[in-house]
């Protein structure tokens, strides 16, 4: 019996033990090919640092190589890139964008592409700061064309080659996916390098200095006439009061912001009164302000529009107190004055949107910098396909930006854009996510159908985090308008209609 049972044991023991050694066998191989495949491949002379990460069952993260270096097409040029090459690859890459004045090499960033099986491309966007906002680093030519434009095509040139000697074949599809900066850098791949990628999203984009110079200018007419908590929120609730329920639904968000008549002279205070529960007249001419924008002399934005309804979320980015500046640094345009100005002294504080604003914006910097060029024949003329997204209250980058990018892509290619550009906006949603209204959408999944399998897309849906929201997000310019009957949060009780003219 005890001959049978060691018997027993010693077989058990065996079969563990061949059971692992394949696993450390299988480990040690793809720690090898994951540093041959970066050996001389992208990086020259410089040294790549290359290993094996396991997989992660907790964070349901497949095991993968990952590749970091540092790319020097010109001297004087830094670019840092980190890509993820998972074992259990769907045959694409996925380039990924930053935020603020920085790139994103972060796997929290790569985590949502690996898990669906695609090889990653990150870059810091030319210099290793993840401040974003900090910009000191313009002043050095080289890395303020880094951040510009240049970062992104060679990181993925480079992401292309790695793929090529990592897996032996090329990448079936190659998709770009940023918000915000992402959003700037989606554009001018589409734009400068339209080669590059088969399908962009851009979230957000803060495609032109229009975005610091109106924090700038926004923070400056709070200065004049500041808002408490308590105030915004007495704002908010009358906006909401005669707006909200205008899609047909009572959910606290304002489908249409710029289609709603409400005015700040109804809560503005009475002769001789002052208090919490109403509004100077200063308050109210700086709200009129903050509504409309203000325009430069040729006719574009200085000062953006924010958006009725989203009032609780603008101290987000601006200093609705009127007590200075706050932590978004009026979106990092104080750093920028050396490239925008020269030696010229500017005081922010009194930023002069008919004279100051037009200069930034004529600036070489400005030129490298902005993604305004509205012309992506080139882009489409190989079936590139462009998913554009705001969240209609963003406090930073204004939706009308991006409505104004899409207007202008639809006025020089009229065919081109309605075969494959698509935009959609998002009530509610601030800047690319949070806020009260339904803020995820599946973009990576919807641009891989459009591509990958040529079905265009139409009405997608929203979801929020930890609340059974849901909501239809129809292409612009149509809007979500709810039937009337079924569950609120139920996409088949609402439909498309035509939005109002904005």
């Amino acid at each position: 019996m005890r001959k049978a049972w060691l018997i027993g044991l010693f077989a058990s023991t065996l079969a563990a033990g061949l059971a692992a050694a394949p696993a450390s066998a299988q480990q040690s191989g793809d720690e090898e090919r994951c540093k041959a495949a970066a050996a001389g491949t992208v990086f020259g002379d410089a040294k790549a640092d290359a290993r094996w990460v396991g997989p992660d069952a907790a964070a349901g993260l497949p095991g993968y190589c990952e590749v970091k270096g540092t790319l020097s097409p010109v001297a004087g040029s830094n670019i840092g890139v980190v890509f993820r090459l998972p074992a259990d690859w769907n045959g694409k890459l996925l380039g990924i964008g930053g935020g603020g004045w920085a790139g994103n090499v972060t796997l929290a960033a790569a985590a949502q592409g690996l898990k669906a099986g695609y090889a990653t491309a990150q870059t810091d966007g030319g210099h290793p700061s993840p401040e974003p906002w900090t910009n000191d680093w313009v002043t050095n030519s080289e890395a303020a064309t880094d951040f510009a434009w240049r970062a992104i095509s060679r990181m993925t040139v480079a992401g292309k080659a790695l793929v090529r000697s990592y897996y032996g074949r090329a990448q079936s599809r190659a998709y770009f996916n940023g918000c915000s900066t992402g959003g700037r850098m989606a554009l001018m791949e589409a734009q400068r390098f339209p080669a590059d990628y088969d399908g962009i999203i851009a979230g957000a984009p803060v495609y032109s200095l229009q975005v610091q110079s109106s924090a700038i200018l926004r923070n400056n007419g709070f200065a004049r006439a500041g808002f408490t908590e308590a105030q915004l929120k007495l704002v908010n609730a009358s906006v909401l009061k005669a707006c909200d329920g205008k899609d047909g639904a009572l959910d606290g968000i304002i489908a249409q912001p710029r289609a709603c008549a409400w005015q700040p002279t109804v809560l503005a205070c009475k002769p001789g009164r002052a208090g919490a529960n109403c509004l100077s007249a200063a308050q109210v001419a700086t709200l009129r302000t903050m509504y409309a924008g203000i325009r430069a002399p040729d006719g574009s934005y200085a000062q953006l529009p924010l958006s009725k309804g989203g009032e609780l979320g603008w101290s987000r980015f601006i200093n609705v107190a009127g007590t200075g500046n706050n932590q978004a640094n009026g979106g990092g345009m104080p750093g920028l004055a050396p490239v925008l100005f020269g030696t010229r002294a500017v005081d922010f504080n009194k930023l002069d949107p008919m004279t100051d604003v037009p200069e930034a914006r004529a600036s070489t910097f400005a030129k490298a910098y902005e993604a305004t060029d509205p012309d992506l024949t080139a882009f489409f003329a190989h079936g590139g396909k462009l998913l554009l997204w705001h969240g209609e209250s963003d406090p930073g980058p204004s939706p009308v930006g991006t409505l104004d990018y899409a207007r202008a892509v639809q006025k020089g290619d009229a065919a081109g854009a309605a075969a494959n550009m698509r935009t959609y906006m998002l009530p509610g949603v601030e800047h690319c996510r949070g806020g009260p209204g339904a803020d995820t959408v599946d973009w990576l999944a919807t641009l891989d159908q459009w591509v990958d399998k040529g079905q265009a897309p139409a009405t997608l849906t929203a979801t929020k985090a930890d609340s059974p929201m849901t909501r239809p997000v129809c292409a612009w310019p149509q809007v979500a308008q709810r039937t009337g009957k079924g569950d609120v949060n139920d996409p088949k009780s609402w439909r498309c209609v035509a939005g109002a003219k904005q």
